[in-house]
Parts: C-alpha cells; structure tokens; sequence
C-alpha cells in the first residue's frame, strides 16, 4: 500500500514537472510569434527584415535540478521558477549591429511583454570578447484557467557573433572547461576580428543605402 501511494505521488509529481515545462515551451512559441509578425511587418514598411533567423530551446529538467544545486537551494518548482531565469531561452540572428538595438526597441514596444533584465555585452564585451544582447523578459502565457507570467532569456547578435559564439562553445567544452592562456588569446583575437568585419560590414550596407537614396532622388 504505501509503495502503492509512493508511486502515485511520484507520478504526480512528474505531471507536475511536465506541465511547468509545457508553461515555458508556450511562452517560446509567443516570442517567436511575436518575432515573426515583428519582423514580417518591417519587412513590409521598410523593405528590409532585420531578424535573420530565430532559434529556442528549452532547458531539459536535469539542467535545471542541477542548476539549483550548484545554487544551494531545494529542487522544486517553486525555487526552479522563482531563480532560474534561462529555463526557455530564443536566440535572434540579425546582419547588422545596429539591428540589435531596432529589435530590442520592437520588443520594449510591446504591451504585453515586460522587460525585466537588459545585459548589453555589445558595447560592454566579456573579457573573452563574447558579444551579444542578453534580455530576461515576462510573458502572459494564458491557459485554460489561470495566466502564468514566464520569464524568457532573449539573446540578439549578428551572424557573425553568432559564428565565434558557437564554436567559442565547442572550444570550451572540448578542453573540458579549462582552455590554456594561448588560446583564450587568439579567441580573443578572434573576436576582435569578428567585431572588426561587423563594423566593415554596416558600413558598406549603409553606403549602399546612400546610394540608393541618391538613385531615387
């Protein structure tokens, strides 16, 4: 009998879990939609779409309980809610530079959205020349009786920051976390000459806006 209730509860348990991970996958699907009809519209006004591409991912339940042991704290839904800010998480691509600042105003714009956290490592890089726009924002998600207020981490950088991030990444990981002092320096000079290329990049795009300006004229 009581392994009979033990199970039972585990299983509930487990539902429960599910059904807060389904919160977070119905946020991801708001912001990518809210993405899509942002970039769709400026497409259409603007003759010019400054998203590229849209990624999301959630978190599986293993990061997450292992992120709150590293924090010290009970492995709840309450805790995993409450201190886990990155559970769903949607990365935009754009071209250039200055897109990164006209999405993040499209985004500001909305009613429904409430921007919590902004990181600017654009014009603050980390140390290792990593380079993005990190947002932490709320959103509505509304279900069959209750709405839930879910926090999304938004991540918005070039094509080409994009480029060093990722195998930024794999570097890491394939030297287990512990990169030696030369490479952390040539992927540091990687990354400047990545923000170089961006920089050469939004200067000819905006040379060719000039021109056509002057074309129309």
């Amino acid at each position: 009998m009581i392994l009979g209730v033990m199970e039972r509860m585990q299983r509930d348990m487990m539902k429960q879990w599910a059904h807060f991970f389904l919160t977070y996958k119905f946020a991801l699907d708001e912001v990518e939609t809210k993405l899509n009809i942002l970039n769709e519209e400026f497409q259409f006004i603007h003759d010019y779409n400054p998203i590229e591409h849209v990624k999301t991912r959630i978190k599986n339940p293993e990061s997450v309980m292992d992120k709150l042991r590293r924090k010290n704290m009970d492995i709840n839904l309450e805790n995993a809610k409450e201190h886990i800010r990155d559970i769903a998480g949607v990365r935009v691509i754009c071209s250039f530079s200055t897109d990164i600042y006209q999405i993040l105003e499209m985004i500001s714009q909305q009613t429904d959205v409430k921007v919590i956290e902004v990181k600017d490592y654009v014009l603050n890089p980390k140390p290792n020349g990593y380079k993005s726009l990190h947002l932490i924002v709320e959103i509505p998600v509304f279900l069959t009786n209750r709405i839930e207020n879910v926090l999304v981490e938004i991540q918005i950088r070039t094509s080409a920051m994009d480029f060093w991030a990722s195998l930024e990444h794999k570097i890491y990981y394939k030297y287990n976390e512990g990169i030696p002092p030369e490479i952390q320096q040539q992927l540091k000079e990687s990354a400047d000459m990545i923000n170089l290329l961006d920089k050469r990049m939004l200067a000819l795009n905006q040379e060719v806006l000039k021109h056509r300006e002057f074309a129309i004229e």
